[in-house]
């Protein structure tokens, strides 16, 4: 049974109508960078629980977690009305395999999402040791609309740390922008434009692949992959496709 750790809100931040980042203070036991924990309120006399992806590196004490709130969701509209002290309950042990010790090496590291997926990435990214392992990092994060695209300032920063071994491409697929990529990733992928877009190979003879987002979106690129000679990456088969549902 999981143990539940009274947390405290620190921040709510509100980057449009529906999208927010909380952050709060908890002494959680370590965690690896791509995992997930859950987060929970007691509602009506019922404990609501969902599972959410650490944003911070584990090497930070501040916990960050980014959610959609969702019109009929039992949880996420609370969790949207927290403010600056109140509690919220989070379990004390972390979950998931959608890490770097589970990636087989390579020289390019492809990280594609959609949405709130990005926030694993986020994670791995802040962690230190990452450029010892690949030659170049790819960052695709893949929404609808331009107020989507959250962490922008903290995604330069980092493009800034990796001098140049990271490339970031956002894609907004329902409303043009100049110079940025509108089609689904699984199309962007099979017509050859992200990887020109990103001037970094897309290749299963040295490219590492992560996927993590809406299943829709993982199933078709996975198979897009599989169709251009990729392979799932397994415990007992090593590959150079990972995935993560994000829901």
């Amino acid at each position: 049974m999981a143990k539940w750790i009274k947390a405290k809100v620190i921040e709510n931040i509100q980057w449009h109508s529906r999208l927010f980042s909380l952050r709060i203070e908890a002494d959680l036991p370590p965690f690896m960078a791509g995992q997930f924990t859950k987060l929970a309120l007691e509602i009506n006399g019922a404990r609501l629980a969902r599972a959410y992806s650490f944003v911070n590196s584990p090497n930070q004490s501040i916990h960050e977690f980014y959610y959609v709130s969702v019109d009929d969701g039992g949880l996420s509209p609370q969790l949207a009305k927290l403010t600056v002290g109140d509690s919220v309950l989070v379990s004390e042990q972390a979950s998931g395999f959608f890490t770097l010790d589970d990636i087989p090496a390579g020289k390019e590291l492809w990280l594609l999402s959609t949405g709130t997926a990005i926030g694993p990435y986020l994670s791995i990214l802040a962690t230190a040791g990452l450029v010892e392992r690949f030659e170049y990092i790819v960052l695709v994060h893949c929404v609808r609309h331009l107020e989507d695209l959250s962490y922008r300032s903290e995604i330069a920063d980092l493009v800034e740390q990796y001098r140049g071994r990271l490339v970031y491409l956002p894609i907004v697929t329902r409303q043009v922008q100049p110079e940025m990529l509108s089609e689904r990733v699984p199309s962007l992928i099979e017509n050859g434009l992200l990887a020109a877009k990103a001037k970094v190979d897309l290749d299963p003879d040295t490219s590492q692949v992560m996927i993590c987002g809406n299943p829709e979106m993982v199933r078709a690129t996975t198979e897009m992959l599989l169709s251009l000679g990729f392979s799932k990456n397994l415990r007992r088969a090593p590959g150079n496709i990972t995935v993560e549902n994000y829901w």
